[in-house]
């Protein structure tokens, strides 16, 4: 279900703002490269983010970057441009964002009447611990024959925890510890899993880790290249 879900576990998620240091670069070009790994620490994908436009608005800015998947195999199985807005001391994420969209593709193509709504992801720009942050969900629904199918995701209960070392390949990084659940419903079938992941300034989601209800580790990813 998460494959279908997410293409990641809230990777992009920091804030951006001129004046200082932010979650993520901004800096047309920048490159970060993520590896994800199953609950038997086996190499499962590959994820590429590189920064393809930065344009300043009236009140903040939007970044648009291109997003690349590839399996353990090394093969292309995902591509797409998200694009991210800040908006004075907030950052705002389509939850569509999340959906990887190429597991719904029928015949090499992603199907016209696929439809994926729901609210912005909210993050503010100087997050403390403690802090309690707005709940985000996302629905998708298509027909597959006579079959009409729909899915949603609901993340709830987020916070931020603690600010605390945090060491991966790319290196050892001062993250900001963000807890969040997300209930899942697929075709009628009910999931529950939790999420912890680590944000650095100036760089985005350093580490990132699910478990399941019972509180066992599914997956994990961390970002293991940064390219300026």
């Amino acid at each position: 279900m998460k494959k279908l879900l997410f293409i990641t576990a809230l990777i992009l998620f920091g804030t951006v703002s001129n004046a200082q240091k932010t979650f993520f670069p901004t800096k047309k070009g920048t490159v970060l490269v993520y590896q994800s790994f199953d609950k038997k620490d086996k190499l499962t994908n590959t994820l590429r983010y590189t920064i393809k436009e930065v344009n300043t608005t009236n009140d903040g800015m939007d970044i648009t970057y291109l997003c690349e998947s590839k399996d353990a195999k090394d093969q292309l199985i995902f591509n797409d441009e998200i694009t991210i807005q800040q908006k004075g001391d907030v950052l705002y994420m389509d939850m569509s964002n999340f959906v990887n969209k190429a597991m719904f593709k029928q015949n090499g193509e992603i199907p016209a009447d696929l439809e994926i709504t729901g609210n912005n992801m909210e993050i503010p720009n100087n997050p403390k611990a403690g802090d309690v942050l707005p709940d985000a969900n996302v629905v998708m629904a298509m027909k597959i024959g006579f079959v009409n199918m729909k899915m949603s995701a609901d993340v709830t209960n987020r916070k931020v925890e603690s600010i605390e070392d945090v060491t991966v390949k790319a290196g050892t990084f001062k993250g900001y510890k963000f807890t969040s659940d997300v209930n899942s419903i697929a075709m009628g079938i009910k999931a529950k899993s939790s999420n912890i992941s680590w944000y650095a300034k100036g760089i985005g989601v350093v580490k990132s880790e699910s478990f399941d209800k019972n509180g066992i580790l599914q997956s994990r990813m961390e970002l293991v290249e940064l390219i300026k």
